[in-house]
């Protein structure tokens, strides 16, 4: 009776391998999802960078009657631009983002549709224009 009670218990090999195989359907059902969300996140974080970074152009422009130029960019945000008259900056205190994929926005003026707009885009996860989906522009005109 001595000898029974000072036996271990522990877990039998075919109790660990149940739980491992257990752990291991459970990751390859979630790992995917977690990981296909991520460039999910990506371009919303590019839209709303873009959403934001648009309404400090609007507040520039209120404030100078003008859009940044292409050459002043959007460092005229946080910087004044040497004619702009009525600058009320910075507009934001924090350093200009790049998008989610390293790369720097990209901000021209006049826009397509002239002096009354201008283009502001990320050209994705692969920095080239057009593409599908992560790799897609992603733009914000007005």
């Amino acid at each position: 009776m001595v000898q029974h009670m000072k036996r271990r218990r522990g877990f039998t090999l075919i109790e660990l391998m149940v739980v491992i195989l257990i752990l291991a359907i459970l990751a390859a059902l979630i790992v995917p999802r977690v990981v296909g969300r991520t460039s999910e996140a990506k371009v919303a974080k590019a839209q709303s960078d873009l959403s934001t970074l648009s309404g400090l152009i609007q507040a520039f422009r209120l404030d100078t009657g003008r859009y940044p130029t292409t050459e002043e960019g959007l460092q005229a945000l946080r910087v004044p631009p040497a004619d702009a008259r009525g600058w009320k900056g910075p507009y934001t205190t924090k350093e200009i983002p790049d998008d989610p994929w390293g790369n720097a926005y990209i901000y021209e003026y006049p826009g397509t549709s002239g002096t009354e707009s201008y283009i502001l885009l990320s050209l994705g996860s692969d920095g080239q224009e057009g593409g599908e989906g992560e790799a897609g522009d992603i733009n914000e005109s007005d």
